[in-house]
């Protein structure tokens, strides 16, 4: 069993009239159970200078920024509200506030 977050995959589907790229991303229960994990750890420790606060999954991130939320420039409150608002909140490591 892996707690590792699988490579993305790209499919390309011809049909008449244009083709459709496909992004998936298989997201294992051992994966979100470590993050689960994580969420419940995060009580007992301080935040350092590093703190892991979510991890979230390449196709998530790339939706965002078709839809115009560029992760890379947010904050993290901001962040934390965009998984919050999309019932994401499974791909937080953390229950302290941000």
């Amino acid at each position: 069993m892996t707690t590792e977050l699988q490579q993305s995959d790209t499919d390309f589907i011809w049909e008449t009239g244009g083709v459709t790229r496909k992004h998936t991303q298989n997201i294992t229960q051992a994966f979100l159970d470590d993050l689960k994990d994580a969420r419940n750890e995060s009580t007992k420790q301080r935040i350092g200078e590093y703190h892991r606060v979510a991890s979230i999954p390449t196709v998530v991130v790339e939706r965002w920024m078709r839809e115009g939320f560029d992760m890379w420039q947010a904050t993290g409150p901001q962040i934390v509200k965009k998984l919050q608002s999309e019932d994401l909140g499974a791909f937080m490591a953390t229950d302290k506030r941000i």
